[in-house]
């Protein structure tokens, strides 16, 4: 169908014009001057056959979801700059040039985005650099990066939280603080529906020790279980449980879309980018001056206040923040430095967010961060894995137990192309591009999925020093996505496998029915990955 026509609205949703030049022209002189021209055009660079049509180009660029990277390059193309560059005289402002009207048309898909209004449209534009190429990158790269509007899965530290593709959420495990959010205390040994959120669509979960913390596509925070951080090293008891998920009033009016848990604070992310962090400020820890106790959420000071961030990950005592800028990815820190985990090359703590600036050094452009209880790892564009922090039993993968206190390439994997990694306690979890994985680090229930022996002396708990392929994973003969396992050093260890097709499989500690699946006899874990009767897709 000719776009030029009336009948062309529907299958052009955003922009559709009339070129008077074009309907004007014969059809002889239409027709000769499209055989004339060839691919990319004739004498002018930037003229191409359907230069005629810019409504055609906008449809075509729309529809093929191409990446920020690619329309960016269309402009710097010396063939086609002319074309691209130019104001295309279109609404909503007639001076963006065409692949600037695709950016913010394929913005007005995302979820995050719908509900903006233009003045809140405008100032996300301004945080990200002044371009919609880079408001799209930002919020591709922060679905990328925690899953927002897929299906997931959160091994937390003795209970389990399960988000299906159409935002119903499902929790099992452990419930001594009311963490499974079904309004009892009663452990869950099935995934249960958590039906008191009907109505309620949820797109990312977070969950800590005897807490959980969902998000839901309207930007609320809806959160249940003990109400007070640090009992697992300070052997204080909460005073106040909540068994059923109320949302946190003091998020009300910041929209949320993602939301980390550490053992001493609690961390938001904006959809601006924005960090906020309650429940650990004392000495100016997480870049605010408060109290431990503190439950008003405060904005993270320091360089990250105009700087959009993508996805946040809480470790023990420190927080990461992927961040997106114009002149690329970076990742901050700021928390506790025990063990080198903030990657500044010291120990020391870092009071307000820092670069990281070794990924410059290595040429690496950081897309996935993962913050273990001490240690931290990072995957490039370019599919690259580094990790940092304390190296106990081998978490880091590069061969031995020792201390990185930056970013360090782990060698072993470069036969590989990484698309995501996670971190637990003193474990690490890497999964390529083909859908393998690989893991390393402390074996302890059975957590890294290594089913048969793995130190030559029919010990399958031994530790793991340098990644090994999960061959029990692979034999599924599924495709991994995600892999999700336990962040706390007080729980025994359990592990999430979500494959593209929806299902979830599940191997290590089971004690407390946080795997989803029965146990036999005596069992307390499961050595080998058992798919949980839950469909995700």
């Amino acid at each position: 169908m000719d776009a030029t026509t009336s009948g062309s609205s529907s299958s052009i949703p955003f922009h559709t014009i009339v070129d008077p030049s074009l309907s004007l022209m014969p059809p002889l002189q239409q027709t000769f001057q499209r055989v004339q021209r060839h691919c990319f055009g004739d004498l002018t660079p930037g003229e191409f056959p359907l230069a005629a049509s810019p409504s055609i180009v906008l449809h075509v660029l729309t529809a093929c979801n191409l990446d920020p990277q690619d329309l960016a390059n269309l402009e710097a193309s010396s063939v086609t700059c002319t074309f691209f560059r130019k104001p295309a005289n279109f609404t909503p402002d007639f001076q963006l040039s065409i692949t600037e009207l695709a950016a913010l048309d394929m913005c007005q898909k995302r979820a995050i985005f719908k509900p903006m209004t233009s003045e809140e449209r405008g100032f996300l534009k301004q945080r990200c650099g002044g371009s919609w190429k880079l408001v799209l990158r930002y919020i591709l790269a922060g679905e990328a990066c925690c899953r927002r509007e897929n299906s997931q899965a959160i091994a937390g530290p003795g209970h389990s939280i399960a988000v299906t593709s159409s935002g119903s959420v499902y929790s099992f495990g452990s419930n001594s603080s009311g963490q499974l959010g079904h309004g009892t205390l009663e452990e869950e040994w099935r995934p249960r529906l958590i039906r008191s959120l009907q109505g309620i669509r949820i797109i990312q979960a977070a969950a800590g020790a005897g807490r959980t913390m969902l998000i839901s596509d309207a930007g609320r925070v809806y959160a249940f279980g003990k109400d007070s951080f640090g009992e697992a090293e300070y052997a204080v008891q909460g005073s106040k449980v909540v068994t059923t998920p109320q949302m946190v009033e003091s998020l009300r009016d910041i929209y949320v879309v993602q939301a980390a848990i550490g053992n001493f604070f609690t961390a938001v992310l904006s959809r601006e980018g924005r960090v906020y962090t309650f429940c650990w400020g004392n000495d100016s820890k997480l870049g605010h001056h408060t109290e431990p106790n503190d439950l008003e959420p405060r904005l993270l000071l320091g360089p990250l206040e105009n700087v959009p961030v993508v996805q946040i990950a809480a470790g023990y005592c420190y927080l990461l923040a992927l961040a997106c800028q114009p002149s690329g990815m970076s990742v901050y820190s700021v928390g506790c430095g025990l063990g080198g985990k903030l990657g500044h090359g010291s120990r020391t703590d870092e009071k307000h967010p820092k670069l990281i600036e070794q990924f410059q050094a290595l040429n690496l452009q950081p897309t996935v961060v993962a913050a273990g209880a001490w240690h931290a790892a990072v995957v490039g564009r370019d599919g690259r894995v580094c990790t940092w922090g304390w190296g106990r039993y081998g978490c880091l993968g590069h061969g031995n137990e020792d201390c990185e206190s930056v970013p360090k390439v782990v060698e072993s994997l470069d036969n590989i192309k990484a698309i995501h990694v996670a971190t637990g306690d003193y474990t690490t979890f890497v999964v390529s591009d083909t859908g393998d994985v690989y893991s390393f680090g402390c074996g302890e229930s059975s957590s890294l999925g290594h089913s048969t022996a793995i130190d030559g002396q029919g010990n399958r708990h031994a530790n793991v020093l340098s990644p090994r392929l999960v061959t029990s994973l692979k034999d599924i003969n599924e495709r991994v996505v995600q892999i999700s396992l336990t962040n706390s050093i007080y729980w025994n260890a359990h592990t999430f496998a979500l494959t593209d097709s929806g299902r979830l499989y599940a191997f290590g500690a089971g004690d407390k029915g946080q795997l989803g699946v029965e146990l036999v006899a005596q069992q307390t874990e499961r050595e080998t990955p058992e798919c949980v009767e839950i469909d995700l897709s």
